[in-house]
């Protein structure tokens, strides 16, 4: 029988919590007591009910609980619903998404013993949770070149965990829900509706919902056959099979999904080309001098720019396929295929009760991942989230964003960690990592590209450049380092040391360079 409201407990397991709960309004009741007993006392009635009854969890300051108590009567009423109501087993947690931050949610859930029977997953997809940076990566390999493929990079590999392929997710007793998004949601009553009719029961849920692809609107050609978006397995799976069938790829999208694309299609030895808006690869985050060295070792594999570029439509061909792209100038250029790579938007539906950031987008929560309705919590992409070290709200569209922030929210959820999040932001990328490849890209950056900027290096293959902000280090991004420089990087941006610019700037290599911010954040450290 699902747990209900009722007036006292005739079963011993509740005998306990509901001796909490009149202790509770004892100390509600009480003008001499102060808040924090009572607080108290409702955190120990919040954790002992929720972990195991599916309530709504409580946070400080919250009446999450006390605003269903009908006048002061203990007689709850308000949601007892038949067992057969519910298509779900597991309602005390439920998490709607499965991609990367559901998979590493799940996993937390398993460390603290709350996983078996207690845990229920809800995916748009056919797949157990996976590591999606993969799909813009060695998925698109073509076939000779050891593409990956699942089971092989179902989380948590990416960071060095256990692959939890679906049969992880039956041994540890966790419901999962295939191709079925939640299509509606009923705060007070604490259910979600799928797109299949399904009524799911939640105690407390997480938003994992990530992001959707950007999209060309059907008017100028944005489902014509043979145009493609990639978020998915599903995506990356149709752009495969083109792939195999092509001749000419356009890519449009300057930044990761641009670069990343491009790199594979030259594996397939394809005519290739980029069309963006902008004067440089991904300007978001590159310098010009950066970006232009990438364009350069673009060039070299054969991949045309057209930088600066508006799209006007895309045409069909006779067959009704894409067939060119037209810009805005009414020049033309031929595709068998196109790529579209122009961002993504959170994916907030349904869920736009619970309060947006109208800023960043997304749905707003608080340094444990909280948001506005009580009970309720969302992480990764779709959480507009406090970012502590540069005191402004932010919305970080990256892996190991969405790794961390499952774990933080679920610690919370399920311990009494009370430390609010604390991200350094930190973006990578790897390409033309494909057998027989003449050389290989890995580039990773932390901290805040804000400041001005020093560059070291020729490109061959390092090179690294620092942002300076008030004589502080504020971030720096490198290329094609080694296991010892990578590490250094974060402690670098996150202690912000003074650095000389001027000493810098006269290193003669990447090395040399990185031993000069080291030597500065030595003193850091022991001050």
């Amino acid at each position: 029988m699902p747990f209900g409201y009722l007036l006292e407990p005739k079963s011993p397991q509740l005998l306990i919590n509901y001796s909490v709960f009149k202790r509770f309004l004892s100390l509600q009741k009480s003008p001499s007591n102060n808040m924090y007993p009572a607080r108290k006392a409702m955190a120990s009635l919040s954790n002992s009910l929720q972990l195991k009854h599916g309530l709504t969890s409580w946070c400080p300051g919250s009446s999450s609980l006390t605003r269903r108590l009908p006048s002061s009567s203990i007689r709850f009423r308000s949601f007892v619903v038949a067992a057969s109501s519910f298509s779900n087993d597991n309602r005390e947690f439920v998490i709607v998404g499965g991609g990367n931050a559901a998979g590493y949610a799940a996993r937390t859930f398993v460390e603290h013993g709350m996983a078996d029977g207690k845990l229920c997953i809800v995916s748009k997809e056919a797949y157990a949770p996976y590591e999606r940076p993969a799909l813009t990566k060695g998925y698109l390999f073509p076939l000779d070149k050891k593409p990956a493929r699942l089971p092989g990079f179902h989380t948590c590999v990416g960071s060095g965990g256990e692959r939890q392929t679906p049969e992880w997710y039956k041994e540890k007793g966790i419901e999962m829900i295939y191709e079925d998004p939640v299509t509606g949601i009923d705060t007070e009553k604490q259910t979600l509706t799928t797109i299949s009719g399904k009524l799911l029961k939640y105690g407390s849920l997480i938003i994992a919902t990530g992001c959707t692809a950007s999209r060309f609107p059907d008017k100028i050609g944005g489902n014509l056959p043979g145009v493609h978006y990639i978020r998915d397995v599903a995506d990356a799976n149709s752009l495969i099979s083109s792939l195999e069938k092509a001749q000419k790829v356009v890519i449009v999208g300057g930044g990761y999904i641009g670069m990343e694309v491009a790199a594979a299609a030259v594996a397939w030895k394809l005519d290739t080309s980029i069309i963006f808006p902008e004067n440089q690869l991904l300007q978001r985050l590159f310098t010009p001098s950066l970006a232009q060295r990438y364009e350069e070792l673009y060039k070299e594999y054969g991949v045309k720019f057209l930088k600066g570029a508006s799209i006007k439509n895309l045409e069909a061909g006779s067959d009704g396929r894409v067939a060119a792209v037209k810009l805005g100038d009414g020049s033309t250029v031929e595709a068998d295929m196109v790529v579209i790579g122009i961002g993504a938007k959170p994916a907030v539906s349904p869920f736009e009760v619970v309060g947006l950031n109208n800023t960043v987008g997304g749905i707003q929560v608080d340094g444990l991942f909280r948001t506005s309705v009580p009970g309720i919590f969302a992480v990764g992409d779709v959480a507009a989230f406090p970012l502590k070290m540069y005191d402004r709200v932010a919305r970080v569209e990256h892996v190991d964003h969405a790794r961390r922030s499952a774990q933080h929210c679920v610690k919370s959820l399920l311990s009494a960690q009370t430390h609010t999040y604390d991200y350094l932001p930190y973006f990578y990328s790897r390409v033309f990592e494909y057998e027989g490849s003449p050389r290989k890209v890995w580039w990773q950056f932390f901290g805040d590209n804000v400041g001005e900027t020093v560059e070291i290096g020729n490109f061959d293959p390092k090179i690294a450049t620092f942002w300076i902000d008030s004589g502080k280090l504020n971030g720096v991004i490198l290329e094609s380092g080694n296991a010892e420089e990578f590490k250094l990087l974060p402690e670098l941006a996150r202690n912000q040391p003074s650095i000389d610019k001027a000493k810098l700037e006269k290193a003669s290599s990447v090395e040399e360079a990185l031993e000069i911010a080291k030597a500065s954040l030595q003193v850091v450290q022991k001050a």
